[in-house]
């Protein structure tokens, strides 16, 4: 299905059903969002990457209008709907000042995904090693998007995961790159162990031969 959105670039990948706080400032983008406010339609956010668009992006919807400033900046909650594919790009969008363009809308099915025990085990162990408190809700769908934005992807890996198709293929891709990091995680936190011990007194068995 293609669709016209007015457009956001951003250098950030955004995906569905995520939640973006955005203080908008730009005159062009007061115009969109306050268009977006008064007929409550979406608009769209496409990765700006190494300084091009390369093609893919998150519809938008904006939630709460958090603070109207004197000036005309805003403060805005936003929530990711779906993906979309820019079939053409309008700077600037006929009679605006922001951008525009026909999308492609890609369909996600909410699939739970064939890797769902291994990569659950892998985040658990991730966030245990960095301390950080996470609940991984295993019966919600689309793990690999809640989670992507957690375990230091990069924004080229980012953008990657949103173009792929299927959940199983996001969950190979998280797999594959929790499989790099875990042991490099793994052995930071060894090397923190051992400087801790470094400077105190230890109490050490005697050898005996």
């Amino acid at each position: 299905m293609e669709i016209y959105l007015p457009l956001f670039p951003l250098n950030l990948v955004v995906y569905p059903n995520e939640d973006l706080n955005l203080h908008i400032f730009e005159e062009r983008y007061r115009q969109l969002i306050n268009e977006c406010l008064e007929k409550e339609c979406t608009f769209g956010i496409p990765a700006f990457i190494n300084n091009k668009l390369p093609g893919y992006g998150t519809e938008m919807s904006v939630t709460t209008l958090h603070k109207r400033y004197e000036d005309g900046r805003m403060d805005i909650k936003t929530k990711g709907l779906r993906v979309f594919r820019i079939v053409n790009f309008e700077n600037p969008s006929p009679g605006k000042l922001y951008s525009g363009g026909k999308v492609q809308v890609v369909e996600i099915d909410p699939e739970m995904g064939d890797h769902l025990d291994e990569l659950t085990v892998k985040l658990v162990r991730l966030y245990h090693l960095l301390q950080t408190k996470s609940e991984i809700d295993e019966e919600s769908p689309l793990l690999s998007f809640r989670e992507a934005h957690k375990i230091g992807l990069s924004v080229e890996e980012e953008y990657e995961l949103l173009t792929l198709a299927t959940e199983n293929e996001r969950q190979r891709m998280l797999i594959r790159h929790l499989n790099r990091v875990l042991p490099v995680v793994s052995e930071m936190e060894r090397t923190k162990d051992r400087i801790k011990m470094n400077g105190h007194f230890k109490n050490l068995d005697p050898l005996k031969f």
